[in-house]
């Protein structure tokens, strides 16, 4: 008899199912956290103590190690969001719904974070807590995406309805993502330029860029590891009547 030979890709579409997803996050989500307990230490380390001061700033820059880290992943993790979001109303799968909910909450956490380290940053160097700078006020309305997005979905009580609402927010709101990324080259503003750049040399120490990229690194395995955790939450709430979710409950008593 002749052998049919199976699509390696398509066993990845077997994920979509929420039980089998379930399952492969939890296996995954103490991996993440390791990852981000290595990384974070090791970033942690080489920016605050190996890195040495900044010629103009001196040591007060040292909080770029969490803001600049924080700010690159709130942009990413909208992008997430929403290809997420865009994957659910074009395939009308659930599981893409949930994780888009999921990350809502952490790209909040990051572009709060983003702005509470860049007032940090901006009083002693530029003698003010907030100015109304375009990167400044696009990641502001970033936020406002996130918590707007949240809002929505729970403010409709017929779970598809919300789903479709929300991805349809995020969608929208991606165009803000190329603003905050690109304002300081198209607008006169106070925010500096990028120090780290694809086309060209980074205009900081090797230390000090080892230590932005192991403190984003910790950050991106942080993320990950939460959104999995919480996904994993939002299927056992949304998938409470299913057989294996009560089978769960049966075997944790």
């Amino acid at each position: 008899m002749t052998e049919i030979k199976r699509n390696p890709m398509l066993n990845w579409f077997n994920f979509a199912n929420a039980m089998r997803f379930y399952s492969l996050a939890g296996k995954m989500i103490p991996l993440f956290w390791m990852m981000c307990l290595i990384f974070g230490c090791a970033g942690l380390w080489i920016s605050f103590f190996v890195a040495p001061a900044d010629a103009v700033q001196g040591n007060g820059y040292r909080i770029i190690f969490v803001h600049v880290p924080a700010s690159w992943m709130s942009m990413f993790i909208y992008l997430v969001m929403a290809a997420w979001a865009l994957l659910g109303l074009v395939l009308n799968t659930r599981l893409s719904a949930m994780m888009a909910q999921a990350l809502a909450p952490t790209g909040a956490l990051m572009a709060l974070l983003s702005l509470w380290t860049g007032a940090l940053w901006g009083k002693p160097m530029w003698g003010t807590w907030w100015v109304w700078d375009a990167r400044l006020t696009s990641e502001l309305i970033l936020l406002f995406l996130y918590v707007g997005f949240m809002a929505l979905h729970a403010s409709i009580d017929d779970l598809r309805r919300a789903d479709r609402a929300a991805a349809i927010l995020a969608l929208v709101g991606v165009i803000n993502v190329p603003i905050i990324y690109f304002s300081v080259k198209w607008w006169n503003t106070l925010h500096q330029g990028a120090s780290v750049s694809m086309t060209k040399a980074p205009a900081m120490a090797s230390t000090m860029l080892w230590g932005m990229l192991l403190m984003a690194l910790c950050f991106w395995m942080y993320s990950i590891a939460v959104a999995l955790t919480r996904v994993r939450a939002i299927i056992l709430e949304r998938e409470s009547q299913a057989n294996w979710i009560r089978t769960l409950d049966e075997v944790s008593q």
